[in-house]
């Protein structure tokens, strides 16, 4: 036989009534009103001194209890096993959540730099990125002949693929990064990019691989940053020499102040050029020098000014180029699908000793307001055992280019500058018809000129002056339209039909451009 009720005082006292009833309660009592003894903790079915009610208290048919507790225990049971359910799936969950938010949990997402993956632990990462340039050219007093002949040449005006490019870096232990970067314009494949770089050391970074040698801001900024279609007249004497090439190179890593880097270099990752069935790869690579420094007395966000400085020694290799496939070629082409070449001149580089080149550089940005300027000087010395350059300057030809730009952010916004380099303008307000947004417009103009005449050697001498408009609609996409105007021109490589210099030449390119 067993008793409910409801106990009045705690868990212990109504432990302890449920034991005594349990063997002493009276059969024929249905129903009791019980006290205990506050100083014997004994028992009692009347009041008296020192009792306190526990409570009214019934009598439970067994057999109704027996159901109870058989129905008790199969709700336990049940309930037991709902909870080892929720347990496993509890357990799977954390595990899920645990294989998410691990070390080795991959993130992936998408924007402005293109497609990105990432562990937790930030161990390991990978961007696959690219670009696509997409021109058209125009060009207008342009009909000439090559010098000294009677056959026509004139500027191509069309449309061209000018870059498309597909990137692939990353990084594997934090401190080891890789790139590489390949061109697939003009239906060419072409190697770019492709290095290793270490950033385990707080103070520098070490590159080994393909990659731009230490010399000229231009040269060094990407073309998805310039504010211009091409590179100055400058990079006439730049690009054949101070481009890319396989080499080792040590660069500063301090975020703000200065910049500094150092490098030695062979000969360029591209294959080596052929004269009919011969290929022009003999004898050992030519090998060069270069280092850059820039120093920004004031770098804010919106006000920097920068001075800067380059040196390069190159050795050509045994076989004339002055880095494998690329002869000491210069020209200038009005736009790169044009085909005009108003100045060309070739040097043999069997002739040729060593190549001395420095550089100066500065620039400012001001809010919406930026200007930049540079300076090439160039030393080709003769090959004791090569022919005389017949310049009078006792065989060591000097050559120069410069240009001087500014620019106007219509809108508003700054351009960027970190570690020697200008950065393209990034919208306030992305271009919407939706949203009303109209992106960020900029104005800008360059003058610039290269000078191969030296003595009785004429290489040429020309100048150029650049008025550019470029609508960025967001990060990614940008259009521009650049009106560019060459003149004074000397020792040309076309003339006019008369045998004079040609003059005035007018080239219009516009572009669509989109990085990511």
């Amino acid at each position: 036989m067993k008793w409910r009720g409801t106990s009045l005082l705690g868990d212990e006292v109504g432990l302890t009534v449920a034991a005594t009833l349990g063997v002493s309660a009276s059969p024929i009592a249905s129903a009791l009103e019980l006290y205990v003894d506050t100083q014997t903790k004994q028992i009692y079915a009347e009041p008296g001194p020192h009792r306190q009610l526990l409570g009214n208290f019934e009598k439970v048919e067994k057999a109704a209890a027996d159901t109870a507790e058989t129905l008790n225990k199969e709700e336990i049971k049940a309930i037991r096993q709902n909870l080892a359910t929720k347990d496993e799936e509890i357990k799977a969950l954390q595990k899920q959540a645990m294989a998410a938010s691990g070390p080795d949990a991959v993130q992936v997402k998408m924007d402005k730099k293109g497609l990105q993956f990432e562990t937790q632990d930030k161990n390991f990462k990978f961007r696959l990125g690219g670009r696509i340039h997409a021109d058209a050219n125009f060009s207008d007093n342009d009909q000439f002949v090559k010098a000294g002949t009677t056959t026509p040449e004139e500027a191509n005006d069309g449309t061209e693929i000018r870059r498309a490019r597909i990137l692939f870096e990353g990084t594997f232990y934090q401190d080891w990064n890789f790139r590489t970067q390949a061109d697939f314009a003009n239906d060419n494949v072409r190697m770019k990019d492709l290095y290793i770089k270490y950033t385990g050391l707080d103070f520098m970074n070490i590159t080994a691989g393909q990659q731009k040698q230490n010399f000229s801001r231009e040269l060094q900024e990407s073309s998805n940053d310039l504010m211009f279609t091409e590179r100055s007249l400058m990079n006439v004497l730049n690009a054949p020499v101070v481009d890319r090439a396989i080499g080792l190179n040590f660069q500063s890593t301090a975020e703000r102040g200065y910049y500094a880097g150092l490098g030695v270099y062979g000969n360029s990752i591209t294959p080596a050029r052929t004269s009919g069935t011969e290929v022009n790869n003999a004898g050992d690579e030519g090998w060069g020098i270069s280092g850059r420094a820039a120093i920004a007395p004031i770098e804010e966000a919106t006000k920097v000014l920068y001075f800067g400085a380059a040196g390069n020694y190159r050795v050509p290799d045994d076989s004339g180029d002055v880095s494998r496939a690329k002869g000491l070629n210069f020209k200038y082409e009005t736009t790169n699908m044009s085909n005009l070449d108003l100045i060309d001149i070739d040097i043999d580089v069997e002739d040729v000793d060593n190549i001395k080149m420095v550089g100066a550089e500065a620039g400012g940005i001001y809010g919406p307001f930026s200007v930049g300027a540079e300076y090439t000087r160039m030393w080709i010395e003769q090959d004791q055992n090569g022919a005389a350059f017949d310049n009078g300057n006792n065989g060591t030809l000097q050559l120069e280019g410069w240009y001087v730009d500014a620019a106007w952010t219509l809108t508003g916004e700054s351009r960027k500058y970190k570690h020697g380099k200008f950065y393209k303008v990034s919208p306030e307000r992305n271009f919407s018809l939706k949203n009303g947004g109209w992106g960020a417009w900029e104005l800008a103009t360059r003058y610039s000129a290269v000078n191969l005449d030296d003595g009785a050697f004429k290489g040429g001498k020309i100048s150029n002056a650049t008025v550019a408009l470029n609508w960025y609609f967001n990060d990614n996409f940008r259009l521009m339209a650049d009106y560019i105007r060459a003149f004074d021109i000397s020792n040309p490589a076309v003339t006019k039909a008369n045998g004079g210099d040609p003059d005035d030449v007018n080239s219009y390119t516009l572009r669509l451009q989109l990085t990511y």
